[in-house]
């Protein structure tokens, strides 16, 4: 595995700018590692919802974890507010950074993670390939 570590300022789109990183960097499999930092507004996708909610911050980002890589991410976060309340869900576009994201994220070298339509969940699924010396 091979790590990298990416710091986000004010303003930017988390969603998007990890998108950005896996494509820009040509990821075939990455994953969180860690991630500290403050959100001013998340867009989330609540558990067994089909549309995201907008949520007014500032937040704390207190976990973000899942997979991403050029075929698309599954990334689940969990932020809390000024009294401790917290909450989460899918991340989504819209999670602008209030102070700060400090990322590190590891790259899985010999993998490869595709996203294809799984008709049992209608959900695009990670399914997970072996990069060989052949590939």
């Amino acid at each position: 595995m091979r790590a990298h570590a990416l710091r986000l300022h004010p303003g930017e789109d988390l969603k998007q700018k990890l998108d950005t990183f896996a494509e820009q960097s040509g990821m075939q499999a990455g994953c969180v590692l860690a991630c500290a930092g403050s959100l001013s507004r998340a867009r989330l996708r609540l558990a067994d919802q089909n549309d995201g909610q907008m949520f007014n911050g500032p937040f704390e980002i207190v976990a973000l974890s899942g997979t991403f890589s050029l075929d698309g991410s599954h990334l689940h976060i969990a932020i809390s507010d000024g009294s401790g309340k917290t909450m989460g869900g899918h991340l989504m576009e819209g999670c602008a950074i209030y102070t700060t994201a400090e990322i590190v994220i590891g790259e899985l070298d010999d993998m490869r993670f595709r996203r294809p339509l799984d008709p049992q969940t209608g959900y695009d699924e990670l399914t997970i390939e072996t990069i060989t010396d052949e590939d």
